[in-house]
């Protein structure tokens, strides 16, 4: 059978009273904790495995059980991962090991993780029983990003560019990522290399149709979060058939605006998150602050929408979005949801104690393991040059 260009997985088994030939049902499970494109890139990958994936998330119960506190509620990370194009359905308050039954349950063929680990609070792997099966693949791990990879950004921020209520801020930067020796390969930060191939297998490549609405809105979109969606969710739901273009700001003109140490992500990273949303059909890389007329003819643009954040002025102190509103299709949009990339970083500082403490016994558990992969395979080899 060959379904979005794979045949069957080599070496899974169907599931027992599941019929050769029938839909491909994927399973996914997480945290997906400030979601990023490295989730997006993993879900994407699961989904071209079948036809249906489905992904099961983790409650914060769970989370702060197994890993320590999570940043983002279990109701924003729900939305956020339904609102990733990839994902067909999702589970709430999934299970933190993922079992046979749970892939029976929801009629799954098999799990999909990506080739980095995932321990328990004991330090077990959470997806054994489903490796022992068969009933488990493997995708590739996005190089480059990371949720402590992320959180390790803020928690090097400035103090003084966000609050003056953490004077003690910078005593506790230098703990972060530190107190074990060595690095895990699974935790520690690499460059993210953006490539044509990656921002293609992220494009949908559709263009507007003739009877596509065209709504354009610009920003950092920094640190993609749930605020972000439910923005665009507000904006596509303007019309029958919307076509939402997203100009993405370049990373010099959102320091410009934001400050010294903003974004967090830079513009290829951003494209890539901005890219995986459902409501996203195609993004401006480096479009311009102010929204212009060349911009607005080229595009065919009928709407130009903008959230309830301040809009700063242009360098030369125009509102950038003066052409639009001279047109008279310029819209402010309320979404409902005031969450900035301001009131992530001040979660991560508020709690930043914690967060370093999660992200250094995480990074301890998976020394731990690799080290007893590594032992493993040194004895596997003693024996093999013994029994020669």
């Amino acid at each position: 059978m060959i379904r979005n260009g794979h045949g069957d997985p080599p070496g899974v088994e169907t599931p027992s009273g599941k019929e050769k030939g029938s839909e491909v049902r994927v399973w996914c499970d997480g945290c997906y904790d400030m979601v990023h494109y490295g989730h997006s890139n993993q879900l994407r990958q699961a989904r071209a495995m079948g036809d249906y994936l489905i992904v099961g998330v983790h409650t914060d119960e769970e989370i702060s059980k197994h890993k320590g506190p999570p940043v983002f509620t279990q109701n924003e990370r729900y939305k956020m991962v339904q609102a990733i194009k990839w994902v067909d359905e999702i589970v709430a308050a999934a299970p933190y090991v993922t079992t046979l039954e749970t892939l029976n349950k929801y009629n799954c063929d098999f799990c999909v993780h990506g080739n980095d680990i995932t321990l328990t609070v004991d330090g077990k792997d959470t997806y054994e029983e489903v490796k022992n099966a068969k009933r488990y693949r493997e995708c590739q791990r996005t190089q480059g990003v990371s949720t402590t990879d992320l959180v390790g950004r803020m928690l090097l921020m400035t103090k003084t560019h966000h609050s003056n209520m953490y004077e003690d801020y910078q005593k506790h930067t230098d703990n972060f990522g530190k107190g074990v020796t060595g690095r895990s390969p699974w935790t520690g930060v690499s460059q993210f290399l953006q490539t044509s191939q990656k921002i293609i297998q992220f494009a949908s490549g559709k263009e507007p149709g003739p009877a596509d609405t065209i709504i354009y809105v610009a920003g950092a979109f920094d640190l993609f979060h749930i605020g972000h969606v439910d923005f665009l969710e507000k904006v596509h739901s303007l019309a029958p058939n919307p076509y939402i273009i997203v100009g993405l700001h370049f990373d010099q003109e959102v320091n410009h605006y934001k400050g010294k140490n903003y974004p967090i992500m830079n513009v290829h990273e951003r494209t890539l998150s901005v890219l995986a949303c459902r409501y996203v059909s195609e993004v401006v890389i480096g479009a311009p602050y102010s929204v212009t007329a060349d911009l607005l003819d080229h595009f065919k643009v009928s709407l130009v929408c903008h959230g309830k954040t301040e809009v700063m002025p242009d360098k030369d102190g125009s509102d950038p979005y003066q052409e639009p509103k001279r047109r008279g299709i310029f819209q402010a949009v309320v979404s409902g949801n005031n969450l900035t990339t301001d009131d992530i970083v001040q979660r991560i500082i508020k709690n930043r104690l914690q967060f370093e403490a999660r992200n250094q016994k995480k990074e301890a558990k998976e020394l731990a393991v690799l080290q007893a992969m590594q032992k493993r395979e040194e004895e596997q080899g003693t024996d093999l040059l013994q029994e020669h």
